[in-house]
């Protein structure tokens, strides 16, 4: 039987079973110690051998040693990097203490990236002084705003490494934390290039060159965090998590009593309310929106009343815990109609997006009714981190929904479409939500995911598990679960019921007639339906027909998104595990 999770309160702990935990946890932790000492132990050896040699030579002095010692400790870090020697270059150049601790290696590494982030920010807006298309300076303008946005995920990162006393750098959460604002970083830099390039801008090739350092030296740093990840992944080792009984629901220390409350009511009272009608305190959203204080830390809610709002509606990274719920999502409706065809870039088509950390949206439908023949056109965006969709319904025609980048949860949900419907880096898990294909112009095909991961570090991918996969109509063009849209796509399709209408080979290449990359990674793992036979599915080298259990755990909410550190706070139902 699964464990459904959902947040009414509290609960207490078996004292023999906790103290079984804890022995348990110290083990564990005995464990980790080594296993840590074992991942620096290239980097002391190589230390060890320099000091030595120095020794064996008659070299007395200091800080020749401990130059060499630094030297050997950086190549040993930057060995783990997909470009070593610009991550050897980068780091020595601002190394002037000579330190060989990993830890302050990675904070080095993290403050090249924002120095090259930094002075790549400005480019967009020196670019579009001089442009004179005006499609072309709508692109440079989502460069403007995801390259910034970088550099705020960049000083996150450095603020995460000053440590408190008694706290430790190398715990679960921060890991995690950093792992996916760096995968953000290289996600909103390649954001920027897809922008340019859909618009044909000559300046294409020049961002992309000056981007070349940010792109490297991002993907440096991850990959060093990404190997004391994979340590604590194996081990499994629960950090900062309390034992607590099976059917139980808990909050994480992070959030506030207050917001521990307010989240336990169904329909919290609002601060502002939303009616078109004029029996709230504003009439539209954005008037709403304009009332949120930024950078929040406690839950600020607004309750959107029945009805349709036409409007188009940003909140950028400094709206942090912003709640809307409304009467239902067929009942609260966001629509707009901005699309790619009458000029304006697929990340900008958004009737409704969110980009600061911890938005939550309940009972809301959310709409892009530009309809097929405009092409792109996003019904919603989110590049929020810890975001929570709930009973909420996503329709739109091509590129409906775009979980863009960061950590995200739906469940119950609705998503219609016809290309690339569900698309985006972010890491995402769909729950018990309806994924409905529709029927596309008639010299189309209907893809349902296109997945975005671009570095094999990034910890990113569409995990759609226990879903409705049906036809919102009468479908009659060949439907495809998804295609591989970047070099390291990853999708899994799991315990999900599949209807009639998906073509037996069941994903397509995004070019035609040419298999992707090994480096994808395509799955499905027990899905049932009359559409679930994997007998005539692709053959690709990077698509595993039938996961095993244990890859396809990889993709819970548990797993892939740590849900149980952060979506109590939701008060939203999940299944942690499979």
């Amino acid at each position: 039987m699964d464990t459904i999770r959902s947040f009414k309160g509290y609960g207490k702990v078996d004292p023999a079973e906790e103290q079984a935990f804890r022995r348990k946890t110290r083990k564990r932790l005995i464990i980790l110690t080594v296993s840590v000492v074992l991942l620096l132990a290239v980097i002391i050896g190589a230390v060890a051998g320099t000091l030595i040699h120095n020794r064996n030579k008659g070299n007395d002095s200091a800080d020749v040693q401990g130059s060499n010692a630094s030297a050997q400790s950086i190549k040993a870090v930057c060995s783990q990097t997909l470009y070593p020697e610009s991550c050897y270059n980068s780091i020595s150049e601002i190394n002037k203490s000579n330190s060989t601790d990993p830890e302050e290696l990675l904070k080095l590494s993290l403050q090249v990236v924002l120095n090259s982030l930094s002075e790549l920010s400005s480019l967009p807006k020196s670019l579009e002084k001089v442009a004179t298309d005006e499609t072309v300076k709508k692109a440079l303008n989502v460069c403007d705003t995801v390259l910034n946005d970088a550099v705020d995920y960049l000083r996150d990162s450095i603020s995460s490494m000053d440590v408190k006393s008694g706290e430790k750098l190398l715990s679960g959460t921060k890991i995690d934390d950093l792992k996916t604002w760096l995968s953000t970083a290289i996600t909103n830099q390649e954001t920027c290039l897809d922008a340019l390039e859909e618009m044909n801008s000559t300046f294409l090739a020049e961002t992309k060159s000056r981007m070349q350092n940010s792109s490297e030296y991002a993907s440096n740093s991850l990959a060093i965090v990404s190997k004391i990840a994979g340590i604590l992944g194996k081990l499994n080792i629960p950090i900062h998590r309390k034992l607590l009984a099976e059917k139980e629901d808990r909050f994480p220390e992070w959030v506030f009593p207050g917001v521990r409350r307010l989240l336990q009511e169904s329909r919290p009272t609002p601060n502002v309310t939303v009616a078109g009608d004029g029996t709230g305190n504003v009439t539209t959203i954005k008037a709403a929106m304009a009332m949120v204080p930024k950078k929040s830390k406690s839950m600020f809610i607004i309750y959107i009343k029945e009805g349709v709002y036409k409007e188009n509606v940003v909140l950028d990274k400094s709206f942090w815990n912003v709640m809307i719920y409304g009467d239902g999502k067929d009942k609260s409706v966001v629509s707009g109609d901005l699309n790619f065809v009458d000029g304006t870039p697929t990340f900008s088509t958004a009737t409704f997006a969110v980009a600061g950390k911890g938005f939550v949206a309940i009972d809301m439908g959310f709409k892009n009714t530009a309809g097929a023949a405009k092409h792109q056109a996003v019904a919603f965006r989110s590049g929020s981190d810890f975001s929570v969709f709930y009973r909420c319904s996503f329709d739109a025609f091509q590129d409906t929904l775009y979980p863009h980048s960061n950590r995200q949860f739906y469940r119950d949900c609705d998503v219609t479409g016809t290309i690339d419907f569900i698309f985006g880096n972010a890491a995402v898990v769909f729950q018990n939500c309806k994924i409905m294909p529709r029927q596309p112009l008639s010299n189309q095909f209907v893809t349902i995911t296109a997945q975005g991961k671009k570095d094999p570090n990034q910890n990113t991918g569409i995990s759609i598990q226990k879903c409705v996969f049906s036809a919102l109509d009468e479908l009659t063009a060949p439907t495809y679960l998804g295609r591989p849209w970047k070099e390291y796509s990853t999708t899994v399709i799991m315990q999900s019921t599949i209807g009639a209408f998906l073509n037996p080979l069941g994903w397509i290449s995004w070019v035609q007639g040419v298999d992707p990359p090994a480096s994808i990674f395509y799955g499905e793992y027990m899905n049932t339906g009359p559409g679930a036979g994997v007998d005539k599915r692709v053959k690709w080298a990077g698509y595993k027909p039938s996961l095993a259990s244990s890859d396809a755990n990889k993709f819970t909410v548990g797993s892939f998104i740590e849900g149980p550190m952060w979506l109590p706070q939701k008060n939203v139902m999940f299944d942690s595990t499979l």
